[in-house]
């Protein structure tokens, strides 16, 4: 019996998967794949996502460093035993290289110095040989992100598999504004909890359903962080990430789910993604824009 009901469960699975075909203008089938190959080079770049090798979170005071295990916080066999000590003291923290170890910021050398963290302007971001690395602030909790230049990752990555481009997933939208703008608990994978400001809804259609969508604003965007019901098969589970334009003058949006991709988490454990509200859970199968990345992290 149970040989039986697996026959017509293949071919349901395997009629939905042909029904998934590319479908638009071949200029804008053509516009999806540049802007994916571009956002591969990204995720590639010096300060992408995959040549992330490490997060330490630090505790107050000292902090020792280095590939030796007995320091506080342990890098990658490739670096020295010892490299020196971060102090975090009153949500500052100071790095102190020893003496027979060089570590740069720009080509210059440094043996100590106050580090300016990643939601400050003019981050520090130190270097030793294939390594560097700065300091990131998340709620009250400071950490150290290591880049290592050389990640295998970086020779591993075969690109990210896509539903295939379809024009019926780029849908115009009904920006409902908030007056005054909402706050919005965002959660994140690290445990804790962002507040942010959403300065409205995007209300749209889809199979006669009407959805909503709570955006925050990013630069002159608007930022979007939404799961399915096909996150955790097809696509990431902790959900996906989406831009779209401001509102135009007659209060619409385009939403391209097309362009919908996954956050830094899918690829690295050293990433601390935003995960979607709960409001921006979807009862909808969403088959657009990119698929689980599909391996472990690294």
């Amino acid at each position: 019996m149970k040989r039986y009901l697996l026959i017509p469960l293949s071919l349901i699975l395997l009629n939905c998967n042909e029904s998934l075909k590319e479908k638009g203008s071949i200029e804008y089938i053509n516009q999806i794949k540049d802007w994916h190959k571009k956002r591969i080079e990204n995720l590639k770049k010096e300060n992408g996502w995959l040549n992330l090798a490490g997060l330490y979170w630090l505790k107050e005071g000292k902090n020792s460093f280095g590939s030796d295990h007995s320091n506080d916080i342990i890098f990658p066999p490739e670096a020295p035993a010892r490299i020196g000590y971060f102090i975090l003291k009153d949500s500052t923290v100071t790095v102190k290289i020893d003496d027979n170890i060089n570590v740069y910021e720009n080509n210059a050398p440094v043996k100590e110095k106050v580090m300016h963290n990643d939601m400050e302007d003019r981050t520090t971001v130190l270097q030793l040989e294939r390594f560097k690395w700065f300091v990131i602030k998340r709620g009250s909790l400071f950490g150290i992100r290591l880049r290592d230049l050389e990640n295998p990752l970086l020779k591993n990555f075969e690109g990210i598999e896509t539903f295939p481009v379809n024009s019926d997933w780029r849908i115009e939208a009904r920006f409902e504004p908030y007056n005054p703008p909402k706050k919005i608990n965002i959660p994140t994978i690290i445990g804790t909890i962002e507040e942010e400001m959403s300065p409205g809804a995007l209300i749209f259609e889809k199979d006669g359903i009407t959805y909503r969508l709570d955006a925050i604003v990013s630069s002159e965007r608007l930022f979007i962080v939404f799961a399915d019901k096909t996150s955790g098969i097809e696509t990431y589970g902790a959900g996906r990430f989406l831009y779209t334009d401001r509102p135009d003058s007659t209060g619409t949006v385009i939403i391209d789910f097309n362009m919908a991709y996954n956050p830094p988490c899918a690829f690295s454990r050293y990433a601390t993604c935003p995960l979607p509200p709960e409001q921006n859970y979807l009862n909808l199968r969403i088959t657009a824009g990119e698929k689980n990345y599909g391996k472990l992290h690294n």
